[in-house]
């Protein structure tokens, strides 16, 4: 009795190895899903603001909210762009008018640094107060 060893051929074609290597495709989505997680915080916020922290529950929020951020030197940003303090009703005011007619006006981000003096930020809030921007949400830090 012979024993047949893997080396020996045989008369036996061998069959086609039916199996996928999917060590490649774990090693490139797990890049990705590394490159995804480092870059998606960076999208979130345009301009530098240290926010302060809070323990209040997110809002219900509009699908594109107008987002008003006045970072640490009180400069003023809507969007990304900046806006001279004396240009700010005018900037506000064309916001407000892009409001349906007879519906709510647009929701508001207000992102403003924690160590900026509470005058400088209601003053901001007085302005989009007087605009008829009264949907208003403060944005912090969720506090853990």
């Amino acid at each position: 009795m012979a024993m047949q060893l893997p080396s020996q051929r045989s008369g036996h074609r061998r069959a086609p190895m039916a199996d996928i290597n999917v060590t490649p495709l774990v090693d490139v989505m797990l890049v990705l899903l590394i490159i995804f997680m480092v870059t998606a915080p960076l999208l979130t916020a345009g301009v530098p603001v240290n926010l302060p922290d809070s323990r209040a529950k997110p809002l219900d929020q509009d699908q594109h909210p107008t987002e008003i951020s006045i970072d640490t030197m009180g400069r003023i940003f809507i969007a990304k762009e900046e806006v001279p303090e004396q240009q700010l009703p005018q900037h506000l005011e064309a916001i407000a008018a892009r409001a349906p007619a007879g519906g709510q006006p647009p929701q508001v981000f207000l992102r403003a640094d924690k160590s900026l003096d509470y005058g400088h930020v209601m003053r901001v809030m007085g302005e989009l107060n007087r605009a008829g921007l009264n949907r208003v949400a403060l944005v912090t830090v969720g506090e853990d």
